[in-house]
């Protein structure tokens, strides 16, 4: 099966959203949506979301799912606002209540923030299947970068988030609280397993040098064959050292802070406080 796919990318965050759509029935599943958000005011826009849901309209869709490939740190999403404006379920991957678990913590969000993925409609495991419109989908659980990442596999497209990037860009970082550079690879091999002619769909590009556009389509044979970081039959051991390599050279994404605290709640923000005003909270040296 070869589901129509449509990309959007929002160059504040290099984050690239999808429309994943089954022609045949005009259902279709929003992947990875953006809510913009401009630190210094603390204000929030729909902008990005707006266009991704005009493109759905246009197209005469029917959502049946707003998928996140993993708690985001990098930017918040707009699933919510997605499914107010379009319908469907919200799903993520089952160990987002790890992801809770750790960042209820460093943020202090004491007992009345739930830690057990109630925030969401679906969670998904490894081996779960289910359907957009007439299209076979099944999830490969993808952790390393966080310990929610998922793979969706729809037909012949394979949506794997942060986990890898283009072939000359390479892999996720692994050194969020939970992240691990061994088992990163291990889910890379997982996807590395699917059908070579895959379409591999990656969730950020950074248009490293030498190559003049952005980019966010690649297959399985050609991240075999030319990724950076683990193609070309790296080890695991290499890979691990490369990786961790790199991660210490890394500064923490300038969104991370509210984007986490967001993202986990399945983009909601926090609770409004007894001003009836909603807070995000700075851990200092907390991350």
């Amino acid at each position: 099966m070869h589901p129509e796919v449509k990309a959007q990318f929002d160059s504040a965050t290099n984050t690239v959203s999808y429309i994943v759509a089954d022609t045949g029935t005009g259902r279709c599943a929003v992947i990875d949506s953006v809510l913009d958000f401009d630190y210094a005011s603390g204000r929030t826009s729909t902008r990005s979301a707006d266009l991704l849901i005009g493109k759905v309209r246009d197209a005469g869709l029917k959502v049946e799912w707003v998928l996140e490939t993993h708690v985001h740190a990098d930017h918040l999403s707009a699933a919510p606002y997605v499914q107010e404006c379009l319908g469907g379920k919200i799903g993520i991957g089952q160990q987002i209540v790890a992801v809770q678990e750790t960042f209820g913590k460093i943020f202090n969000e004491g007992t009345r923030f739930q830690r057990d993925g109630s925030q969401f409609d679906r969670l998904f495991t490894e081996g779960d299947r289910f359907s957009i419109g007439d299209l076979g989908c099944s999830v490969l659980d993808t952790p390393g970068h966080t310990p929610a990442c998922l793979t969706y596999v729809v037909g012949d497209g394979a949506f794997v988030g942060d986990t890898m990037f283009m072939p000359d860009f390479g892999s996720a970082r692994a050194d969020f609280p939970g992240g691990s550079a061994g088992t990163l690879y291990d889910s890379i091999q997982k996807i590395l397993a699917l059908p070579k002619d895959t379409r591999i769909f990656v969730g950020h590009d950074y248009k490293p040098s030498g190559r003049s556009e952005f980019a966010w389509e690649t297959t399985v044979a050609e991240q075999i064959e030319n990724n950076v970081h683990f193609g070309a039959g790296t080890s695991r051991e290499e890979f691990v050292r490369i990786r961790e390599e790199r991660d210490r050279e890394l500064g923490m994404p300038k969104l991370i802070v509210p984007s986490l605290q967001i993202n986990m709640r399945a983009g909601r923000m926090p609770e409004v406080d007894d001003s009836g005003k909603t807070f995000l909270k700075v851990p200092v040296n907390g991350l």
